[in-house]
């Protein structure tokens, strides 16, 4: 008998859970804002805002101002030094690396024990529940899971205490039984080199029989491409013949789509997408006919949001999810098991259905490129070009950068377009030199620039004199407070800028 037939009552009961989210989404909401608070009611933070006395949404949000990650930074400090009971109770052991604010290289997000049960490891069984749901054929316990995870190191060399990338805390904690039905071995894939782990994945996947695959599409894309490389085979069908989807959330899938479909040219595959964060895990794309996913609401996480065009007022508006309007655009607010008290995640929402609660992410609350996972952010740019200039003794006048998203050799990176005031003696000298630097202020950068395996090397197109004014002004945003978009992750703008840069 089929494994997954055994297993699949178990999604089933919890699929039928998650459709009671249209009607119970206000209570299902206030019953985690209160198992939160009555949990962190005797840490210091808890302490500090009255968490006690709150037996209300209003009061809740009347407790504390939203927080930045700069806000939360000392306390989180203190936890990674070993402190207990400041922002969750008793100690957080691990604490997800993820790309930096204006002042730091990295941000550290604390991942309690009970964060990784109710949120992160509930993210994953749901989405697994929502695909058997939709695909009564499916075989996917008959076979092994392809799943990409990062590295990790030991915090400031406490015992038992990591950072590193989310999903390496993940598979460091996972149950054992999971590695029955996974691939690779946990030694490979929690490897730092990834063009020594790429290679150690193809290999040890090469001659299983791989059904599902999970993680970040431009990463699992190289290790597609060494699978072939390797078995000579024409498409990965050829190779896992009952590979039948491909949970993926990180980046936009949009960029990879029509290379997936070359590599795995079967009716059979399915893509399912997740939002899936250091922070926490959001959404799943619950119906496969519809691109917009579930918010969930049961798991360790309470949501708030702020109308994106109030976001920089200094009282802005903010709303519990039960306050959202569809077709608006919402910065999304946090509190969760893992000690984030109204958390600006910097991620931006708009819903499409309120019953249940549906949402598309529609970028960043900043300007920034993660195309692949990089998040280059505005400060990171300046910082970069700074250097370079220091170096060069150039002076860039404007500037635009957009990604080049993967080609069919899997090659990428970002293509800068600049207008010069003083021009560089030699512009390669320039590039590699703004390369190196973002690398420095930005470790997610540098770890997708790591051996050029996933980004390569950036591009500079100079600019003519006068471009960004031309173009400007044939957009009528002369003057005034009008801006060039610095970083943008579509090539929308930079497109229109090459075409007139002749």
């Amino acid at each position: 008998m089929s494994l997954t037939n055994i297993i699949r009552p178990i999604f089933d009961s919890r699929y039928r859970e998650l459709t009671t989210y249209a009607e119970a989404a206000e209570e299902l909401q206030m019953a985690v804002l209160r198992r939160l608070i009555g949990c962190a009611k005797g840490t210091e933070w808890g302490q500090q805002h009255g968490f006690s006395g709150i037996d209300s949404y209003d009061q809740f949000a009347a407790s504390s101002q939203v927080n930045s990650y700069d806000d939360l930074k000392a306390f989180i400090d203190r936890m990674r030094h070993g402190e207990m009971n400041v922002l969750w109770p008793g100690r957080v052991h691990w604490y997800a690396k993820s790309s930096g604010t204006t002042s730091d290289k990295s941000k550290f997000i604390p991942v309690s024990s009970q964060g990784l049960k109710d949120t992160h490891y509930a993210g994953g069984k749901d989405a697994v529940a929502c695909y058997l749901h939709h695909h009564r054929e499916s075989r996917l316990f008959d076979g092994r899971a392809l799943i990409l995870g990062g590295s990790h190191a030991p915090n400031y060399n406490l015992p038992h205490s990591l950072v590193g990338d989310l999903s390496a805390i993940l598979i460091e904690n996972i149950n054992p039984l999971v590695n029955l039905v996974r691939v690779p071995s946990k030694q490979t894939a929690l490897l730092s080199d990834f063009e020594q782990k790429r290679d150690r994945i193809a290999h040890e996947a090469l001659h299983k029989n791989v059904t599902n695959l999970s993680g970040v599409p431009s990463w699992m894309l190289s290790v597609l491409t060494r699978v072939l490389e390797i078995s000579g085979k024409s498409c990965i069908s050829e190779v896992w013949p009952h590979l039948e989807v491909f949970f993926h959330g990180g980046v936009a899938f949009t960029p990879y789509r029509e290379q997936y479909h070359r590599l795995i040219p079967s009716s059979k595959m399915h893509y399912l997408e997740t939002y899936n964060a250091s922070e926490g895990f959001f959404g799943v794309q619950s119906d496969p006919a519809d691109p917009s996913m579930l918010l969930m609401l049961d798991y360790g996480v309470f949501y708030e949001f702020i109308p994106l065009d109030e976001l920089n007022k200094p009282q802005p508006t903010v709303v519990p999810l039960w306050g959202v309007q569809t077709g608006r655009n919402y910065a999304m607010i946090i509190s969760t098991s893992s000690g984030l008290w109204r958390y600006l995640i910097g991620d931006t929402v708009r819903f499409t259905s309120t019953a249940p609660f549906k949402f598309v992410i529609t970028g960043r609350t900043k300007s920034f490129i993660n195309a692949f996972g990089e998040e280059l952010i505005v400060d990171n740019a300046e910082r970069g070009l700074q250097e370079a200039c220091r170096q060069t003794g150039a002076e860039v006048l404007e500037y635009t950068a957009a990604p080049v998203f993967m080609n069919e050799e899997g090659r990428c990176c970002h293509q800068w377009l600049i207008e010069f005031s003083q021009m560089p003696s030699d512009v390669e000298t320039f590039a590699e030199i703004l390369d190196k630097a973002l690398q420095t202020v930005n470790s997610d950068y540098e770890a997708k620039r790591f051996k050029s395996i996933t980004l390569q090397r950036l591009e500079i197109v100079v600019a003519r004199s006068g471009l960004f004014n031309e173009w400007l002004k044939s957009c009528g945003k002369m003057g005034g407070q009008h801006k060039v978009p610095r970083l943008s992750n579509s090539r929308d703008i930079i497109e229109q800028m090459l075409r007139l840069n002749k």
